[in-house]
């Protein structure tokens, strides 16, 4: 472990922070003030052609969802929904065929991103989380641990998804809302880069940061040691 102390930027207290401002101040545990060596090693993968560009587009993407930043003092203005920067995106990296992940659960949500794509001109390839129609029992679910109780049940199949694309060589993926994990190795096994479009929250409507805005009122449970979430307090 390089420097002292482990990083710990959420708990950041300090108003002028070194990574955002000329001349910034750091807290004890600061990456940027104690991990001056991984830093400098790191940045040399941005010295790799595909990697270089992919990360200058992105920023210049991060940009132009800001509109009027010539006005001084620039007041942010954001214009742009996230599915029109990942076409966006797509389309300055040259891509032209797009892979879609999709939970089974997000259908409508995976076919009106389809036809938005395909609108915009590129091929898409879409993979449902369910393809293979594999039994749960297959990865040693039992009864009791499934959804569906005394049902035949498909396991999700990230890897499989992942797969299928990796053969039709998508440019580019997008996920749709699959489970916490499931994401995780779809990441894992996709050749190609992945952004996500929907992350999956059953309750909120996917849209997993409103628990952290209400924190301090209707999710406050979530800040007591060892609740699980199943217990139906709130």
């Amino acid at each position: 472990m390089e420097g002292k102390g482990v990083p710990a930027c959420a708990k950041c207290p300090v108003e002028d922070k070194i990574c955002l401002v000329e001349g910034g101040k750091g807290p004890k545990f600061c990456p940027t003030e104690n991990y001056g060596k991984t830093i400098e090693r790191t940045m040399r993968e941005y010295g790799k052609s595909q990697v270089r560009e992919f990360a200058r587009m992105a920023s210049i993407q991060e940009a132009e969802c800001y509109i009027d930043r010539h006005i001084q003092p620039y007041v942010l203005h954001p214009v742009k929904p996230r599915v029109q920067e990942v076409c966006e995106f797509a389309k300055k990296m040259g891509y032209r065929k797009l892979g879609v992940a999709f939970c089974a659960g997000l259908p409508s949500e995976a076919q009106t991103l389809n036809r938005i794509l395909e609108a915009q001109g590129f091929e898409v390839v879409s993979v449902v989380c369910k393809v293979g129609a594999t039994p749960k029992e297959k990865i040693g679910i039992r009864q009791e641990e499934k959804i569906w109780i005394g049902q035949f049940e498909s396991m999700c199949s990230p890897i499989v998804q992942a797969t299928i694309l990796n053969e039709e060589k998508t440019d580019f993926n997008i996920l749709v809302g699959l489970c916490v994990g499931h994401d995780s190795l779809f990441f894992k096994y996709s050749d190609a880069f992945t952004t996500v479009l929907v992350t999956k929250d059953r309750v909120l409507g996917h849209n997993p940061v409103a628990a952290l805005y209400t924190s301090g009122t209707y999710y406050a449970r979530m800040l007591r040691p060892g609740i699980d979430g199943t217990d139906g307090a709130g």
